[in-house]
């Protein structure tokens, strides 16, 4: 079915989120800045330095990792036994040890300090309440509705950004057919 109007032939792209812009940015001066780090550590030291720095990165990044995760398990487990549902009050600092450790493991002296950091109970206690005030101030601005909504409208656009309108409509094994349907047009 037509309305008549023509569909342009170059449709406008939609635009861009900032994190889609800067995410690639700020990946690349982050790179940058950790080579940068390792070349000055490893003149004013030597490279054997800088080597045992990633690996001794690497091996207490895998211990956090393995301890928040064995920790992350237990806290569900006991939640579990006691018949209850398993609630964050723990989970968001087990995640943040996670992050850290995994910062650990990721070769670079910025990335290390960081992992460093958020193993630190007062950044983890911190970020954790920011992290939860800024999920409550994003979910009292969603639009009320079902996850099933969300994933509903996000099915329903078209990647050239257009809206397809439609109505679903499911014929139960108890109805009567009813006749012949439309050809589809397009």
């Amino acid at each position: 079915m037509t309305t008549g109007v023509p569909t342009p032939t170059h449709p406008a792209r939609p635009r861009r989120s900032r994190l889609r812009t800067f995410l690639p940015l700020g990946l690349a001066a982050w790179l940058v800045l950790e080579i940068w780090l390792l070349t000055v550590v490893a003149g004013a030291t030597s490279g054997l330095v800088v080597l045992l720095l990633l690996l001794a990165g690497l091996v207490l990044g895998a211990v956090v990792i393995k301890r928040a995760g064995r920790r992350a398990f237990q806290n569900l487990n006991e939640a579990l036994q006691r018949g209850e549902a398993p609630t964050g009050s723990h989970g968001g600092g087990n995640g943040l040890m996670m992050l850290g450790g995994l910062l650990l493991m990721i070769p670079g002296l910025v990335s290390d300090a960081v992992g460093l950091l958020l193993l630190i109970p007062p950044v983890q206690k911190a970020l954790s309440r920011y992290a939860e005030r800024t999920l409550d101030r994003k979910l009292r601005a969603a639009v009320p509705g079902t996850l099933g909504d969300a994933f509903q409208q996000a099915r329903i656009r078209r990647p050239d950004g257009k809206v397809v309108q439609g109505e679903v409509i499911r014929e139960e094994p108890g109805d009567a057919p009813q006749g012949p349907r439309p050809p589809l047009t397009h």
